[in-house]
């Protein structure tokens, strides 16, 4: 079909079929990878029964180490057969109340996902970020573009909380700090979402972050208000207001969708009013640094000791775990 010449008079189609055909051709190639790791495993771990040589023996543990990793991959994707799994996504993080604390959390749980992201060889664009007064950042917005993206990520929306020893207090004590992950999926445009024009409040303003090529520096910033859900959106990394503007309304319509599929399927809080309440008894996972060290997603019971792994962008275990129980 890709050698059709009518293919592209149709530049949107030919794109999802180039895509869908990108995505099946990385889930045979690395069920190949896979097979022939587990051959190699098999004909390695006979070569060291019978030689026990130290040097086979990190061979064969490397190995083994990578196999694990790519079968947890290949799980990972059999578990994504929601509507908008292969979509693309934002990330909209929200530090909660608390200050320069929140705001900092924020913004290593942005650092977070960023390395995720990168270790996933997936795109990642800033749309808008507002910085924190003296640290870290009050809000963000990351578009990621690439195969799967809302599927694995749509595991991490909801609210996180930090238990550690504030870099910010002088007297060295204990703080607790909470900030929100939501991640929305992209729409296509073969997907019908209607917005009325009156249900909408659209504000202009000077974008804020710590400049550089991500931020626009006139007052072309564009935030919509959604009235009727309360649904705020903003963007600032285009040119131009007319393309923040057009921006802001995909990002709306991706926002509207995703509370649609929370109603349809479930999976997500029982009402869009849980989102504004950032603290206690809303968290699904909690990062402790002190006085241990767990990361523990509340509803799974996963847990890691390797916080600064995890800190890292490792999170493979943890939407695994969670993909595996929504699909029982």
């Amino acid at each position: 079909m890709s050698e059709e010449d009518s293919l592209w008079e149709d530049k949107e189609k030919a794109q999802s079929i180039f895509k869908e055909k990108r995505k099946l051709e990385n889930l045979l190639n690395n069920f190949n990878k896979l097979e022939a790791e587990y051959e190699d495993l098999v004909n390695f771990n006979e070569l060291f029964k019978s030689e026990n040589d130290d040097g086979l023996k990190q061979e064969l543990t490397d190995l083994l180490t990578n196999t694990v990793k790519l079968s947890t991959v290949l799980k990972i994707n059999t578990l994504l057969s929601g509507e908008a799994d292969g979509n693309d996504c934002y990330i909209e993080i929200n530090a909660g109340a608390g200050g320069t604390e929140s705001q900092d959390w924020a913004q290593m749980l942005s650092r977070m996902y960023t390395r995720w992201i990168d270790n996933k060889n997936l795109k990642k664009s800033i749309m808008a970020i507002n910085s924190g007064d003296e640290a870290g950042i009050k809000s963000i917005t990351i578009k990621v573009e690439g195969e799967n993206a809302f599927g694995l990520l749509k595991s991490e929306s909801g609210v996180h909380r930090l238990v550690r020893i504030s870099p910010f207090d002088a007297q060295k004590r204990r703080h607790t700090s909470f900030s929100s992950v939501w991640i929305y999926p992209i729409v296509s445009n073969d997907i019908e979402i209607e917005i009325d024009n009156k249900d909408l409040r659209i504000d202009t303003y000077r974008a804020s972050g710590a400049g550089g090529q991500h931020v626009n520096k006139t007052d072309s910033a564009i935030r919509i208000s959604h009235l009727p859900t309360g649904i705020v959106v903003q963007c600032q990394n285009q040119r131009s207001q007319h393309q923040n503007r057009a921006s802001a309304l995909k990002m709306l319509k991706s926002r509207l969708y995703e509370l649609e599929l929370r109603k349809i399927e479930e999976k997500r809080s029982k009402n869009i009013q849980e989102k504004k309440e950032i603290g206690w008894g809303h968290q699904i996972r909690s990062y402790v640094l002190q006085p241990y060290k767990l990361v523990k997603d509340l509803r799974t019971g996963k847990e890691s000791s390797d916080t600064d792994k995890v800190l890292d962008g490792d999170l493979d275990d943890f939407i695994f775990s969670y993909l595996s129980s929504n699909n029982k």
